[in-house]
């Protein structure tokens, strides 16, 4: 039996990146998936066709994880679409990096809204299905640069360390519900938004990975699956770091 047989998971942010691998990767273990992005364009219509192809049932949907009303909007729409929801995975994010000397308040309100507001606004939305089933997983995108911090990123940085306080807080609550909470913390993941970086930049952090690579979209992924999965039936409340080793 494939490890999410019978699973329906939700995966915000799934158009590219991280989030299309784990959508891929959920499908190929047999889990419907409902995936949404800010829209719903060529990129949600070829990752649906390549999900059925897989033979699971897929949608896509346009919906803003930023807002509240979108949000519990889209979490209604999957469950009478799919008749369930077991998994959530909260990966929509952005980055608008500066110096704090010169990031905008608008900069600063926007990542906050994206990455750390969308999970409130996702987890809020699904825990009165999964309490209903006495079961879930929800699986919130953190990065090791919310446990470090990094230069220029004082905004992603806060984002991304208050998802691991929400992840931490919400898995004492939802526990005895059934509902695991966890977050994964990438690091130097090679994606869309890393690939813009200039190549010094990229040789600098990979001279740092003790792996000397960097990770793949499929690393975060097969990470995602376990704690998606029965597998993790006694895993809550955690931060896994997938960062070949940069951050210990």
């Amino acid at each position: 039996m494939k490890l999410l047989e019978g699973k329906t998971a939700l995966i915000t942010g799934a158009n590219r990146g991280i989030g299309r691998a784990i959508a891929k990767c959920f499908a190929r273990n047999g889990g419907n998936v409902a995936f949404s992005d800010i829209a719903y364009d060529e990129n949600s219509v070829s990752l649906e066709e390549e999900l059925r192809n897989l033979g699971v049932n897929a949608r896509g949907y346009a919906s803003d994880a930023g807002s509240f009303t979108d949000s519990e909007q889209l979490v209604n729409s999957v469950v009478a679409d799919f008749g369930a929801l077991h998994i959530l995975v909260n990966n929509a994010g952005i980055t608008r990096d500066n110096l704090l000397l010169r990031l905008s308040e608008s900069d600063w309100d926007l990542v906050v809204k994206v990455n750390l507001k969308s999970v409130f606004n996702l987890t809020k939305a699904v825990q009165r299905q999964m309490i209903k089933q006495r079961n879930g997983s929800v699986i919130n995108m953190s990065s090791v640069v919310g446990i470090e911090g990094n230069f220029g990123q004082s905004n992603y940085s806060a984002s991304k360390a208050g998802i691991i306080g929400f992840t931490k807080s919400v898995a004492m609550e939802l526990g005895s519900r059934n509902i695991r909470v966890n977050a994964i913390a990438p690091g130097f993941i090679e994606t869309e938004m890393t690939s813009r970086l200039p190549d010094e930049i990229r040789k600098e952090w990979i001279e740092d990975i003790p792996l000397k690579r960097g990770g793949t979209p499929d690393d975060v992924a097969k990470l995602a699956l376990f704690l998606a999965s029965d597998l993790s039936e006694y895993i809550t409340g955690q931060v896994i770091s997938v960062c070949g080793g940069l951050h210990t």
